[in-house]
């Protein structure tokens, strides 16, 4: 897939912040002496802390009153601790990533990021480790209650008697076009391979010849994506494919470069594996409307065996 299911989420968790992130780079306070705000089960989280955590949700334009920073933080010190505790932290390398992914998705390199969420006050340390609790938080409320994963054959019978007819979806077969971009250049070429990009679009030979046509190029690579159905089409790539002409999607900047999708061959299907897919992508909208209640749930039964002291 063009992405992890982890990595979308936590897209959408900041998305305020991407417009934000480039406007805004100035909110910087100079930090106070510091001391211990709270304390749970001994880890110790420090006004500091709040700063930085204030800075972040000014940046997404939430109430960030010390309060509304520090309770955050407390959360996220149960979850982090739970998360040690079963071992299920996703890796340095994920987060790094996922960090990564983010600047490019706002244009900017990893250390641009870095430097301008220092000039507003959070910190690159600070917005990884939210980061992390992002990416690694799901996958224990998933291991904990389960996750719908594969629908039953009886499910998928029950839902489709539900609708009285199989839902009918569009499926795709793609192909990701990748000019690539070294991080050591990616200031001096990027507007460069921009251009060699959008213009090869121009000239795309089909799916069928697109590895010949790439060998024509300099660093371009052509990766097969398969069958990807419509509900399944990643948040940042799905305009793009739905408003494609002549068989490629626009160019989008990434980590690794400048890429676009080309789109081998799409059709109209119904058959059960398609069903099974809308329904998970309709009870998948119904979670994002709302808090899932496992999470909560969870979070509950932690904070009543934790040892919370709030200063």
């Amino acid at each position: 897939m063009l992405a992890m299911n982890a990595t979308r989420r936590l897209l959408l968790a900041v998305a305020a912040l991407a417009a934000a992130v480039v406007i805004e780079p100035a909110h910087h306070q100079a930090l106070a002496a510091t001391e211990v705000v709270a304390v749970v089960n001994g880890l110790p989280i420090t006004s500091n802390d709040v700063s930085r955590r204030a800075a972040f949700l000014r940046l997404q334009r939430q109430k960030s009153d010390a309060k509304t920073a520090r309770d955050q933080l407390v959360e996220e010190a149960l979850k982090r601790e739970e998360i040690a505790r079963v071992r299920m932290s996703v890796s340095t390398d994920d987060v790094d990533k996922a960090f990564a992914r983010f600047a490019a998705s706002n244009k900017l390199s990893p250390e641009q990021l870095t430097k301008i969420l220092g000039q507003a006050g959070v910190g690159a340390e600070h917005f990884k480790e939210y980061i992390a609790v992002q990416m690694s938080w799901p996958r224990l409320v998933n291991a904990r209650y389960g996750s719908r994963g594969r629908m039953s054959s009886q499910e998928l019978v029950t839902r489709m008697m539900e609708n009285k007819e199989k839902p009918v979806t569009t499926e795709y077969f793609l192909q990701q076009v990748i000019f690539v971009v070294p991080d050591s250049k990616r200031n001096a070429i990027l507007g460069k391979r921009k251009a060699e990009a959008e213009a090869s679009r121009g000239k795309f030979p089909g799916c069928e010849q697109s590895k010949q046509f790439a060998a024509t190029m300099l660093d371009v690579s052509v990766r097969s994506l398969g069958r990807v159905l419509a509900p399944e089409l990643p948040e940042e790539w799905k305009p793009l494919i739905e408003k494609a002409s002549g068989g490629t999607t626009g160019t989008r900047v990434t980590e690794r470069g400048v890429e676009f999708l080309a789109i081998c061959n799409q059709r109209q299907v119904s058959d059960d594996f398609a069903a099974e897919v809308v329904f998970r992508a309709e009870d998948l909208g119904k979670q994002k409307s709302g808090a899932n209640p496992n999470e909560e749930k969870y979070l509950e039964e932690l904070r009543n065996k934790a040892q919370i002291d709030l200063r």
